[in-house]
């Protein structure tokens, strides 16, 4: 059974079992159960598809928070030719790896 999700403005396309990265969800603690009930679209073992209007009703995805972290940092350079305007930053964005545990319709 898969499942495609709404979090942290994106979407992701999840089975059972699956690890990913998602942006850092607001009071979750590590080890614990996490419900997504954002469900865009089901595909069952029949390979059935079910799509929501825009949300599939009574289905909910869920998963454990595995950690909390901060990817990698990425450096961002503005710089403008002949007036001496040069920034220079990074940014290290805020993410959480989850576990999918269970996709129920």
């Amino acid at each position: 059974m898969k499942a495609v999700i709404k979090t942290g403005g994106k979407q992701y396309q999840v089975a059972q079992g699956d690890t990913l990265k998602v942006e850092k969800l607001p009071k979750a603690e590590e080890g614990k159960k996490v419900v997504f009930d954002k469900v865009l679209l089901i595909i069952d073992d029949k390979d059935n598809v079910t799509v929501g209007k825009p949300y599939v009703a009574n289905a909910k995805v869920e998963a454990t928070l595995l950690k909390n972290f901060k990817d990698k940092k990425v450096d961002v350079l503005k710089y403008k030719n002949k007036t001496r305007y040069s920034v220079q930053y990074g940014h290290r964005q805020q993410l959480a790896e989850i576990k999918i545990d269970k996709i129920t319709a």
